[in-house]
């Protein structure tokens, strides 16, 4: 999960200044990622004292021909740390990851994307309402081969790949040719707007007395949405709720927390977040919430991870839900993402850990259900 979207690195540019003068462009682009990790990762001591390394190598020494090049050797420095969720984020990611966040996408055309990791071949998890997609007819399952003639069934193609040649200009076309129930089916889509319905809900068609709110990501308006939704269902009669997390990878740290709030009483643990230096940020309920008392079922699968994890700990630990499904991913940590100046994009950095209301760490290690269900 992600606890800050922030812009610039406040002191990079005065530090580049005082420090770094001499630096052509390049390297003061290089430089500035650096200060930016160097001042933020969490790191362990040999970590540490490759950072001190790249110094000399990527900022002092090395000599780069365009931004291109400084951007590849960010990108190096940086991965080469072995932490995979602190990264480069070139331009296109970086605006992504921003636009998640915050629930608009300028130029899509409105599906959600996921990797099978037994075929590395990325498919369609979901579209969204009144999106081009939809309308063209694109479903769940529907694996991308070719988009704008670009191969991307080769097993080494990413979600982040599919969508950064999804987007474009509003109004502008895009082609695209995916495997549907084994037959290669061409498309051709009319980018738009898309604002992402993060949270949706419903009455169950089983029982009318249980409401489904189904949260796909957090950002910085899932707890007002999910407040509505919660607000609206009791109003149709729901006495009982479930939170559909399946394939919610996370988002923002503190959506997760303010949504799990909502269904806590006063004075409850949420989420222990401990930085680099140690130091333990306990976050806890500051009033009852919403409804601390109605039966709560979380539905969660081996894709809920991060940021739905801490709001999943924080009711099964509190004894407020029961929850179903399969073990969720175990990601127990915590990013912050960066811009760049020189419109370079941006680098995500881990910040920290989190344990859980009873001090559990679940990176790595994910969070067991109540009652497994297979499907």
């Amino acid at each position: 999960c992600f606890a800050t979207m922030g812009g610039v690195f406040p002191d990079a540019s005065v530090a580049m200044e005082s420090n770094y003068g001499s630096l052509s462009t390049e390297q003061r682009a290089v430089a500035e990622a650096w200060r930016i990790v160097d001042n933020n990762f969490f790191w362990k001591d040999f970590q540490r004292s490759r950072l001190v390394q790249y110094e000399t190598k990527f900022v002092n020494k090395a000599k780069y021909k365009n931004m291109d090049e400084a951007n590849a050797a960010i990108d190096k420095m940086v991965a080469s740390l072995g932490d995979k969720y602190t990264r480069y984020l070139p331009p296109a990611k970086y605006t992504s990851i921003v636009n998640a966040a915050t629930g608009t996408l300028a130029g899509g055309v409105g599906v959600e994307l996921s990797i099978n990791p037994d075929t590395n071949r990325v498919y369609v998890s979901d579209t969204q309402p009144n999106s081009p997609a939809r309308a063209a007819g694109l479903t769940s399952g529907d694996i991308f081969i070719q988009v704008d003639g670009l191969q991307l069934d080769d097993g080494k193609s990413t979600p982040d790949d599919v969508a950064a040649k999804l987007r474009g200009p509003d109004g502008s076309k895009v082609g695209l040719t995916v495997l549907k129930d084994n037959k290669e089916v061409d498309y051709i889509l009319t980018r738009k707007p898309i604002t992402v319905a993060s949270v949706q809900s419903y009455l169950s068609a089983k029982d009318s007395k249980i409401g489904v709110i189904k949260i796909k990501v957090f950002s910085g308006t899932t707890a007002a949405k999910v407040k509505e939704a919660l607000e609206e269902l009791k109003k149709q009669g729901a006495t009982s709720i479930v939170l559909d997390l399946r394939n919610n990878v996370g988002g923002l740290l503190p959506g997760g927390v303010e949504t799990a709030s909502l269904f806590l009483k006063q004075d409850k643990p949420v989420v222990f977040v401990v930085d680099k230096k140690g130091v333990i940020d306990a976050q806890s309920t500051y009033t009852d919430g919403l409804d601390i008392d109605d039966p709560l079922v979380l539905v969660v699968n081996e894709n809920t991870a991060s940021a739905a994890e801490v709001l999943t700990a924080a009711l099964l630990e509190n004894n407020r839900a029961t929850a179903v499904g399969t073990k969720t991913f175990g990601k127990g940590i915590v990013q912050t993402i960066r811009q760049l100046s020189f419109d370079n994009g941006g680098v995500a950095v881990t910040v920290a850990r989190y344990e859980t209301p009873l001090h559990n760490d679940i990176n790595k290690q994910g969070i067991p259900v109540d009652i497994p269900l297979t499907s």
